[in-house]
């Protein structure tokens, strides 16, 4: 059978491990396994949203309300934007598939940071398009912007935080950056890990209103998979100026999302306590990691999100690290197939993070 030639050449996206695979594999007992791969949220999702699913549950027949009015006007009162404004996809990478398919065709490029959330280039490159990689770890714009003037891409991602690595750029670099682009090239501003990154520090902090009102060529890309704890529910969104939102309209299939993730997502918003706590004790968390990395002389990228990487360069083989892990029953993302030697861990409960210091110190003392 003959496919779309361009899909010989995709690379497909590698999740973390789940639980049920490794159970499968190793035979470890549920109870006794860790994850620590997926970035989600330790705590689960607020109570108050899983009553919500709970009570609603006898409705999952019905097809969702393909207006998502609700979910919308919550989104619109929380960012101070209007419902034309917004679109809503089953997890923001559904929104970043839309956005490939609108600005996207053969011959056409895209724009993105070497190490970067790996869906920009699996969907683009579904869509023809070559991809241009600035080098580098982090986000270098400088090195971004004469790429852009070199190559002039149909659309630029700038993924704040940045997923693997977690650092994260401020807010005025993204804004002095975006002034010199072209308003027909998309910028795509993917802040999945926004709510990390504006607890940590104010200069990342970033108000999707004031940047679709000063930039008319932008969309933030948001998600409730992370720090609201909805990651098997699938619910993202994405804000721009109406024009790019009436556009991506054209794409979205009926019912892209569930009933209950509709529920689901609204319920959360609205329990900001409950954020709050879950971003406060992962940074709480994260210092155990720091002090682990210090003692052993490993590197650490400084992390705006819900993970820290460790960098084992002269330390060990992130292969052999991450699967010595797995067969404990501690599931960790290897970042080799970024072109990385290091380990991506999740933040999780204090007790999940003993574990893996635990396990990780005797690879480390003994190498094996």
């Amino acid at each position: 059978m003959k496919f779309n030639p361009i899909i010989e050449h995709l690379k497909t996206y590698e999740p973390g491990k789940p639980i049920e695979l490794v159970v499968r594999e190793f035979g470890i007992d549920p109870k006794d396994i860790v994850k620590l791969a997926s970035n989600e949220n330790p705590k689960g999702c607020s109570p108050k949203a899983a009553k919500a699913v709970a009570d609603a549950a006898s409705l999952m027949y019905r097809y969702p309300d393909d207006s998502m009015m609700e979910l919308k006007a919550a989104l619109c009162q929380r960012f101070g934007i209007n419902e034309k404004e917004i679109i809503i996809g089953a997890g923001s990478d559904q929104i970043i598939e839309f956005l490939c398919h609108a600005k996207l065709y053969g011959g056409a490029k895209i724009l993105q940071s070497e190490v970067t959330f790996a869906m920009y280039q699996i969907y683009a490159a579904a869509c023809g398009a070559s991809v241009i990689k600035a080098p580098g770890l982090a986000h270098d714009l400088d090195a971004m912007y004469k790429l852009y003037k070199e190559h002039e891409p149909e659309i630029i991602f700038i993924c704040a935080p940045n997923n693997p690595t977690g650092d994260c750029l401020d807010l005025k670099d993204i804004e002095n950056f975006i002034e010199k682009i072209d308003e027909n090239t998309l910028v795509v501003v993917d802040g999945a890990y926004q709510e990390y990154a504006s607890y940590k520090d104010p200069n990342k902090a970033i108000n999707p209103a004031d940047l679709i009102n000063k930039f008319s060529n932008t969309i933030y890309l948001g998600t409730f998979s992370k720090a609201y704890g909805l990651g098997g529910m699938r619910v993202g969104y994405g804000i721009a100026s109406e024009h790019i939102i009436k556009s991506l309209y054209k794409l979205r299939p009926p019912f892209n999302v569930t009933t209950l993730s509709l529920i689901a997502a609204v319920e959360s918003l609205k329990d900001s306590e409950f954020v709050e706590e879950s971003i406060k004790e992962c940074f709480e968390q994260m210092n155990s990691y720091i002090e682990f990395a210090q003692k052993f002389g490993i590197k650490v990228i400084e992390s705006y999100t819900n993970f820290i990487t460790y960098i084992l360069d002269g330390i060990n083989d992130s292969t052999f690290i991450a699967d010595a892990l797995l067969r404990q029953g501690i599931i960790v993302r290897n970042l080799k197939g970024y072109g990385l030697n290091a380990i991506r861990i999740t933040i999780g409960k204090e007790n999940e993070n003993q574990r893996f210091f635990n396990a990780m110190q005797e690879l480390l003392k003994t190498g094996k």
